[in-house]
């Protein structure tokens, strides 16, 4: 099968030219994103091969259709942004990577918590400009602290296991309770008791309809004041215009992301000599108690790795038309 690969970076390449190496497919790759402007280069392929920040809709569907594509191979779990009733419509079968290495995300929101209350990254900064004060780098202990769990997938899983060797109450919010969960010692509650509780709340979970700005003014204000949140799944789970006014509250007291609901226009690109025109992340990046990294958490190499492998097992299951967990129906 011939695939075009797109949004490719160099680490994408050399993870993808492993996994095929001793397989009749080949696959032929684009640094630019797939969208309407760029289906065009389509004509010639079996399939195509995308990433989160590829926004598939209708129109871009079509052209695919056009030109004989028939597979969508999604490098990535989530699958919000791809039409999936339309490409059904037109006879596209989607094919994801479920799970990549849980622990490289769930270890990274763990990083982003520390990273906030010990405040490391701004005693690196001092200590290289000769600065060895301690003043404002105090921190809490983690250890005892109620951590609140939005999502028990296998990420939130892995999360729950790291935060109960750090000696945590961990709380959990799912529509479908994890036996493996409940056998940690996890407590599943609703959602409104585990914003009320939490000192830390990390979220876990796809975006849908039901979970698109979850987190808002009206849920904030049922926090702890200076509840630190941690974000590794999407975006669009938090309203972050409200997430702004809470933070100059004081509501939340701690912010570390590696979502943005914009992220597409920002993300996995060097724009460090460009302007930055979004005012939603230039303002939050004014807080010193917000940080910010650019969808890194999968970014291990046993994750690439996975994600080349079973993208490539992907092809195959769709030739053989054999039923897996990893076509999105």
């Amino acid at each position: 099968m011939k695939i075009a690969l797109f949004n490719t970076k160099m680490y994408d390449k050399q993870f993808f030219d492993i996994a095929i190496a001793n397989t009749d497919h080949t696959i032929e790759y684009f640094e630019v994103s797939l969208n309407s402007a760029t289906a065009k280069l389509t004509p010639g392929y079996d399939a195509v091969c995308v990433f989160v920040n590829d926004y598939l809709q209708a129109d871009t569907l079509e052209q695919l259709a056009k030109h004989g594509i028939r597979l969508i191979l999604l490098r990535c779990a989530g699958f919000n942004n791809v039409d999936i009733e339309k490409a059904h419509t037109l006879g596209i079968r989607i094919y994801r990577v479920p799970a990549y290495s849980p622990q490289a995300v769930a270890e990274h929101a763990v990083a982003l918590l520390l990273t906030l209350n010990r405040k490391t990254h701004k005693a690196f900064n001092r200590v290289r400009e000769h600065n060895f004060s301690l003043e404002r780098l105090t921190g809490f202990d983690v250890y005892k602290k109620t951590i609140g769990i939005v999502g028990t997938g296998q990420i939130g899983i892995a999360f729950s296991k790291i935060m109960k060797g750090f000696g945590c109450n961990v709380l959990a919010y799912d529509i479908v309770q994890s036996q493996e969960a409940l056998s940690q010692g996890v407590q599943y509650v609703d959602f409104d008791t585990l914003l009320a509780q939490s000192d830390i709340i990390s979220l876990h979970c796809p975006l849908n309809h039901a979970t698109k700005h979850m987190l808002n003014m009206t849920q904030f204000e049922k926090m702890k004041q200076g509840v630190m949140i941690i974000n590794t799944s999407r975006g669009g789970l938090i309203h972050t215009i409200d997430a702004i006014q809470a933070l100059k509250t004081g509501k939340i007291g701690y912010l570390g992301i590696d979502v943005y609901e914009q992220e597409e226009h920002l993300f996995f690109k060097d724009l460090s000599e460009s302007i930055v025109a979004d005012d939603v992340i230039a303002r939050l990046m004014t807080f010193p108690n917000v940080l910010i990294t650019a969808h890194q958490g999968f970014f291990t190499n046993e994750a690439l790795e996975q994600i080349a492998q079973t993208t490539i097992q992907n092809i195959d299951l769709y030739i053989s038309n054999t039923h897996t967990e990893n076509e999105v129906i």
